[in-house]
């Protein structure tokens, strides 16, 4: 009985940590929440380049769809596969923000934190391309063969 207890107590350890005792900085309510997320996303535009690339890609794949007149389901394909695209790169800045702040000494494990969290971006560029040529590809094609 006590190993079944030792495992529910490891499963509800995380969940009884109160994250407020270790935070600098807490939001006091859901509108600056929301104000902290767009200055993460003002942050990206301004000084990650990649992000202003992802900008103009992605409202040209916006444009061309709805030129192509594609389904409602294929642009919500499309959107999806886009913001897996945004979130990567989101989340690999982060990743790099983090590891910058814990070292500044070249690390291994601070290059596979980079450098898995670069190909988490690759990753979803490569499906979202997949997805973009399946979706848009047919009618592109079908608009300029007559």
């Amino acid at each position: 009985m006590s190993k079944g207890r030792g495992l529910l107590d490891e499963l509800t350890s995380t969940m009884k940590i109160q994250p407020d005792d270790y935070t600098v900085q807490v939001s006091p309510n859901r509108l600056k929440s929301f104000e902290y997320a767009l200055a993460g996303w003002l942050y990206m535009l301004r000084h990650q380049k990649n992000t202003r690339i992802m900008s103009v890609a992605s409202i040209v794949t916006f444009l061309v769809a709805l030129w192509l007149r594609v389904s409602t389901i294929e642009f919500v394909l499309l959107t999806i596969a886009i913001t897996i695209v945004w979130m990567a790169e989101f989340l690999n800045a982060a990743v790099e923000a983090v590891t910058n702040l814990a070292t500044t000494e070249w690390h291994p494990m601070a290059k596979v934190g980079k450098d898995v969290a670069a190909a988490a971006v690759l990753l979803a560029v490569v499906a979202s391309v997949i997805v973009g040529a399946l979706i848009l590809g047919p009618p592109f094609i079908d608009k300029f063969s007559g």
